[in-house]
């Protein structure tokens, strides 16, 4: 085990850093593989992610049915012990934290999300969902996401720098720390901007329309988004906008 992933707790002592990793795009996710696979040189790894997808979860809870936690060891990073839970990004991280470890974790990393989690999306993301109730549990806890691009060369050159940073940014109780990395390749991101507040703004601006003809006076209606983005400067809606890797702090309520 290496330096980096060593901390010394409250009593002095040295110990390896746990660290449990969930998302909201499902345990077979990709940005989740690359997440945890980064990690592992930080600290002993647990994942618990959903089953499936369960995007736009917020922070919600199941808590009048039961939830399945089934091991995954198909799971394709040596050395991480990996669970699929049938619950919401936020059940991943109390089951995980709560029952699935054999002690609590240090560290809640969520993400890498598909689709940028800043400005007024933040309340709807499950991806920010889970950090929260890292953060609630008491783990420092990262929020990781990227734009729905395949291309992942500007998340994967920058991933390991915003982690180890990360890390090592200090909060206060119920805050997390927020990181999107810009669309596009390598080449055009201009670089990193951190201490970006969230942006009033919003990626699309979301109206309904009719799905086809229903009886007896029913409606159906589908969800569709115009792209909107205006950032305020300093935010992180504006740095994304702008091409460069935004990082900040974000505050819980409570």
């Amino acid at each position: 085990m290496s330096d980096q992933a060593m901390i010394v707790d409250s009593y002095g002592r040295e110990r390896v850093r746990r660290i449990l990793v969930t998302n909201d795009d499902g345990i077979d996710s990709d940005g989740l593989i690359r997440l945890a696979k980064a990690a592992v040189k930080y600290g002993e790894v647990w994942v618990v992610a959903p089953e499936s997808q369960r995007s736009a979860m917020s922070h919600a809870m199941t808590l009048r049915k039961s939830i399945d936690i089934t091991p995954y060891p198909a799971f394709p990073v040596e050395g991480v012990q990996a669970y699929a839970c049938s619950g919401t990004p936020a059940d991943c991280v109390r089951v995980g934290g709560l029952h699935v470890m054999k002690l609590k974790p240090d560290v809640l990393l969520s993400g890498i999300n598909y689709g940028y989690n800043a400005a007024t999306d933040l309340q709807y993301s499950g991806t920010a969902g889970a950090a929260f109730e890292g953060a609630f549990q008491g783990y420092h806890a990262i929020a990781f996401s990227e734009s729905a691009d395949p291309c992942h060369e500007t998340a994967d050159a920058y991933l390991d720098q915003m982690l180890a940073e990360s890390l090592d940014v200090r909060l206060s109780y119920g805050q997390i720390v927020n990181i999107n990395f810009p669309h596009g390749k390598l080449a055009d991101c201009k670089g990193i901007l951190r201490d970006r507040t969230v942006s009033h703004g919003m990626f699309y601006k979301d109206d309904y329309k009719e799905n086809g003809e229903q009886a007896d006076d029913k409606s159906s209606v589908v969800v569709e988004g115009t792209w909107t983005a205006e950032g305020e400067e300093g935010t992180d809606l504006k740095a994304i906008i702008d091409g460069y890797v935004s990082v900040g702090i974000v505050n819980n309520i409570g």
